[in-house]
């Protein structure tokens, strides 16, 4: 997430009232996750696992919560509880806008587009040219469409993130201050959901169809021309690469690759990286073939063990 002008070390401390290590004007251009940081960007660490990542990465200025020596070229925001000032922060620069309209007077529709009765369209939405839009699709603020995208009744776009962090009194949210990004000439059937980046943006590349009832997690990242069946889920920060294939009730877990051209077979559990150009079957995941001839086999036990009797 960009700030909108560049703000000082110094004035940042002073929202989250917390101490800093570093020149009071040390420039401050916005704040992301470790897996999007770019210098200039705040990225918060709170756990000791992860200092030596944090500190080591692209950002510039990193929200810790351990006084630590500082890595030349970059500032130190020493905070109690960063993931709370992380949250601080969000709020601050990309608060929550109330709406009490289907469709904001700062949302900007291309020409041709077709809004069916019953959608919602949030603050700053933009979306392109000779889209179509069916009933009850519900689009949250900052989301971008491209061209000629056809989304079916009951999508929603821009939902929160699925991203908590377990304390004594119950679960905290990390807030989601992040966008959607529909490319050109997408598709999209009822009833998904695809939740918006924590910081940057999930992101859909050209010309890819989704079916019903798909949900995609925050961060994730899927490229073009891909094919994704019914009833699949695709975790946070996945990066789907172009032309994948991903059949019916396929399941992922996050932060993983998959490559250009895999097709992935119904009801496989993603469970690591895998490359393209291969396809895939079973939880574990698996190339297909390997998987189904060790399912051959399994069935040959019984007859194995009537042998040796």
């Amino acid at each position: 997430m960009k700030f909108q002008k560049r703000h000082a070390l110094q004035e940042i401390a002073s929202i989250i009232n917390c101490k800093y290590i570093g020149d009071a004007d040390f420039p401050v251009y916005g704040m992301n996750e470790i897996h999007v940081v770019v210098p200039g960007d705040i990225v918060f660490v709170d756990h000791p696992k992860y200092y030596d990542k944090a500190l080591q990465s692209a950002a510039t200025i990193i929200l810790i919560n351990k006084e630590v020596v500082c890595p030349e070229g970059k500032a130190l925001l020493l905070s109690d509880d960063p993931f709370r000032d992380f949250n601080i922060l969000t709020r601050h620069f990309k608060p929550f806008q109330f709406s009490n309209v289907s469709i904001s007077s700062t949302a900007v529709i291309g020409e041709g587009t077709v809004i069916q009765p019953n959608t919602f369209i949030g603050n700053h939405v933009v979306i392109g040219n000779n889209c179509l839009i069916h009933s009850n699709v519900a689009i949250y603020d900052h989301t971008v469409i491209g061209n000629n995208v056809i989304i079916h009744a009951g999508t929603v776009l821009g939902a929160d993130a699925f991203y908590y962090k377990k304390r004594p009194e119950g679960y905290d949210q990390l807030v989601s201050g992040g966008r959607v990004v529909i490319e050109d000439n997408v598709g999209i059937g009822a009833l998904c959901t695809i939740d918006k980046g924590v910081t940057g943006d999930t992101s859909i590349g050209e010309g890819t169809k989704i079916d019903n009832q798909v949900h995609v997690g925050h961060d994730t990242v899927i490229g073009k021309k891909c094919l994704i069946a019914s009833q699949t889920g695709i975790a946070g920060c996945v990066i789907i690469e172009d032309e994948v294939t991903m059949w019916g009730q396929v399941g992922t877990t996050s932060g993983i690759t998959i490559g250009t051209k895999a097709v992935i077979m119904g009801q496989t559990g993603v469970t690591k990286s895998v490359e393209g150009g291969k396809s895939y079957f079973g939880t574990p995941i698996e190339e297909s073939r390997e998987k189904l001839k060790q399912l051959a086999n399994i069935k040959k036990i019984p007859e194995i063990l009537n042998k040796i009797k």
